[in-house]
């Protein structure tokens, strides 16, 4: 048969995707481990989550406490540790969210069992050597100097104190004081509850037999945690607007938002439709009129953060500072936009594809098929929940893309920062 280049193929819409979730293991009643086998080369992922976010501390203990896990034990240096892992190929990463801590390496597969082994030890045996405290203190109280100066950083904290006001312990930021009144023993207690009795779940993504993946489960077993994690469930955050001046800032950052839900709303996925349109993609109502039209900034967007028992909205952008005012008001037009006129059926469209494309190249091969399995199994749902999403972003209408920017968007009950 002859293809006639002349005409483009017939274009089908994607209403399921084929997805392929990881094999689940019981390290005990409370933790799992989740393997994704199906890997067609020789790299490999390890991720270790322990529950040792933000939230679990104030003062900076938590971010502190993750910096130094490879910072040395009685047996190794932290030069000794690093060493080991760079010998094998292996790349280690770790960070602190608001309500988890992990860590992830990266190597070949038949190296990931002996950089394993490395990590796990070190974590287990951490000794917080005073030097070592000491250095990583002071490196991290002039990083965050130098990012007290910087308006984004500014507004971001101030944004989630607004965003987070009915939580105390999702709401604090660490003060410059924190880093000369932090004790050791303060660090020791915290490592010793959230990372000693912490593991909370570990995800192995590469070609290991049964065999290997019961010798990870086994080492890890001393560290789960003991008792069923509980998160705020009932975060309410302060609307109003709070302008916060900057003697010689030449930029004003502006966060737009307030709390709102996760993937457990019956909501979230037509929400996601209108949060597209709006800012989610590059040409968004708000990047086609703040960037494109008015040429007051370089980017802006929206984004829908996930917590495990709660979500929340954010617009956000740096523009002059002499156009502050009328970025606010225009990020204010576009939503108001939507509560006032229905969305055009074309924009919808070109909408809808977008996301279906997006989904399907979100999961394009195992390591992304597991990072979307995760992000589904932070809120107790499956695979399944992607192709539910195709179908309601499908159905949606205009007349309900307005009425829940009507329910969820009114600019009154949104809190409005600019630091600048």
């Amino acid at each position: 048969m002859t293809l006639n280049r002349t005409e483009a193929p017939a274009l089908k819409v994607i209403d399921k995707i084929d997805f392929v979730a990881p094999a689940k293991y019981a390290i005990s009643d409370l933790v799992d481990l989740y393997h994704m086998k199906d890997v067609p080369n020789e790299t490999a992922r390890l991720d270790l989550y322990f529950d040792a976010g933000k939230c679990r501390a104030t003062n900076g203990i938590p971010s502190f406490v993750n910096g130094l896990l490879l910072s040395g034990t009685a047996q190794s240096t932290s030069v000794e540790i690093h060493e080991k892992i760079n010998g094998l190929g292996g790349f280690y990463e770790s960070g602190v969210s608001m309500e988890n801590a992990v860590i992830t390496v990266y190597s070949l597969r038949e190296n990931l069992p002996a950089i394993f082994e490395t990590i796990i030890d070190a974590v287990q045996h951490l000794a917080f050597d005073s030097k070592e405290v000491e250095e990583l203190l002071s490196d991290r109280r002039q990083r965050h100097s130098i990012n007290l100066e910087k308006v984004r950083f500014l507004a971001q904290r101030e944004f989630q104190k607004k965003i987070f006001a009915s939580e105390p312990a999702y709401a604090s930021v660490t003060e410059l004081e924190d880093f000369n009144t932090v004790k050791r023993d303060d660090l020791i207690a915290f490592h010793e509850q959230f990372y000693l009795n912490g593991l909370s779940k570990v995800v192995v993504v590469g070609d290991f037999s049964q065999k290997e993946i019961e010798s990870f489960m086994k080492r890890c077993e001393p560290l789960v945690i003991k008792e069923k994690q509980h998160h705020s469930s009932n975060v309410a955050h302060t609307s109003g607007q709070f302008l916060f001046e900057k003697e010689g800032a030449m930029q004003s950052a502006i966060r737009v938002g307030r709390t709102l839900f996760n993937k457990n709303d019956e909501d979230y996925l037509e929400f996601l439709v209108l949060h597209t349109i709006l800012g989610d993609y590059f040409g968004s109502r708000l990047m086609s009129n703040i960037r494109e039209d008015k040429g007051y900034t370089y980017g802006i967007g929206t984004a829908l953060p996930e917590l495990k028992e709660t979500g929340y909205f954010l617009v956000a952008t740096e523009v002059r500072k002499d156009v502050r005012e009328a970025t606010i008001q225009e990020i204010k037009f576009e939503i108001e936009r939507l509560q006032t006129e229905l969305v055009p059926i074309e924009e919808l469209e070109l909408v809808q594809n977008y996301m279906r494309g997006q989904l399907l190249k979100s999961a394009d091969g195992p390591y992304a098929m597991t990072d979307l399995f995760l992000s589904a199994e932070l809120q107790g749902k499956g695979l399944d929940f992607y192709n539910e999403a195709l179908k309601r972003i499908s159905e949606i209408t205009p007349e309900r893309i307005q009425f829940l920017a009507s329910k969820y968007l009114r600019w009154e009950d949104l809190t409005i920062v600019a630091y600048g």
